[in-house]
């Protein structure tokens, strides 16, 4: 299954555009309607989704903005405490915002082109590699992929399909917190 939000709502508006929508009574109008929002709401998602980094990215700038703007003000106790933790929450944002430079774009297609590279070694290998270097292959592989796999059921644990969801690590657990 792909991972990718994008590919998982389009899925779920082809559900509800060729199954859910026709299957509700005309007659219930309410239901009709709320059906038809949910589609509407779902193809918003998605049409936003490609965005929604870069907004909150722009957002960050503002606020960064903002707050360079109102350190000139001044003020009592009360206000320079205040004005302390802007410059404080300031100085944290900077650092969010300079870590977050790259477009989800770039990293999605950068995991992607690593990802078919990986499956071009593995077919040159098979083909003329060296027989000795084959196993560690084949091992690297194959714990990539059990590593992998765990991970995309612990995404996906939450739709209800595992038959013992407490027996999988859920996935902020599993994602690196560098």
């Amino acid at each position: 299954m792909d991972m990718r939000p994008a590919f998982q709502l389009q899925t779920v508006i082809k559900a509800m555009t060729d199954v859910v929508l026709p299957a509700v009574d005309p007659a219930n109008k309410l239901a009709q309607e709320q059906a038809q929002l949910v589609v509407g709401m779902l193809s918003l998602l998605l049409q936003r989704l490609p965005l929604q980094y870069r907004y909150d990215r722009d957002e960050l700038q503002r606020y960064l903005q903002l707050a360079r703007e109102l350190s000139a003000v001044r003020g009592g106790a009360q206000t320079q405490a205040a004005l302390a933790d802007l410059s404080a929450g300031a100085a944290a944002g900077a650092g969010v915002l300079q870590r977050a430079a790259a477009d989800p774009a770039e990293l999605e297609a950068a995991v992607l082109e690593l990802r078919a590279k990986v499956g071009e070694l593995i077919g040159a290998a098979n083909a003329d590699g060296e027989p000795a270097s084959l196993p560690g292959l084949q091992r690297s592989v194959l714990a990539a992929a059990k590593v992998q796999t765990a991970r995309e059921r612990a995404w996906l644990a939450p739709t209800g399909f595992e038959a013992d969801p407490k027996s999988i690590t859920p996935i902020e657990r599993q994602l690196s917190s560098d």
